[in-house]
């Protein structure tokens, strides 16, 4: 396998790999009753309350909420599947740089700067609506967590364009 394709394999499993993270996040959005419910039973099952009563005072509450929301106003929740949508639909975007990395370096780019913006939002909004400062941290990791792959690919991509380019300066034999 030349350098060219094994840098070409390595970006497009990177990609899958954050694709597979954005989906999974993403469809986690419309079943937030549900999932909060079974969480819910799976942290009692585990003794959570017992190691980490904060955390499930925080879970009951959000649980609480999502309930009476449910019940009184379910078109709130409409919210998050439109979050859950946009989840899909950024991972669709990464099918670019999959089919043309050098091309599409900018998709690639976008999302490190999406994943630099969650930072600013959880810092500002998560006090705004009362979310605890280690739940905002939760939060801010998903952007730390998802710049680390689509940093990797972007210094691949740059090495793929630097080949490229080198190829076609090279004249044929």
């Amino acid at each position: 396998m030349s350098g060219r394709a094994a840098l070409l394999k390595g970006v497009r499993a990177w990609l899958v790999l954050f694709v597979v993270c954005l989906v999974l996040s993403g469809a986690t959005a419309f079943p937030l009753v549900h999932e909060l419910h079974w969480t819910e039973s799976v942290l009692r099952a585990l003794s959570v309350p017992d190691h980490l009563p904060g955390l499930m005072r925080w879970i009951e509450r959000v649980r609480d909420g999502l309930d009476a929301t449910d019940a009184r106003y379910p078109f709130l929740l409409y919210g998050t599947d439109w979050l859950a949508f946009a989840h899909l639909v950024i991972a669709v975007a990464f099918y670019g740089p999959y089919r043309d990395p050098v091309r599409n370096i900018w998709v690639v780019e976008f999302g490190m700067i999406a994943c630099a913006g969650i930072i600013p939002l959880a810092l500002i909004c998560g006090p705004l609506r009362g979310i605890p400062f280690w739940w905002s941290v939760i939060d801010m990791s998903f952007g730390v967590f998802g710049v680390i792959p689509l940093y990797v690919v972007r210094r691949k991509i740059k090495q793929l364009a630097e080949m490229t380019a080198k190829a076609r300066a090279t004249p044929a034999t």
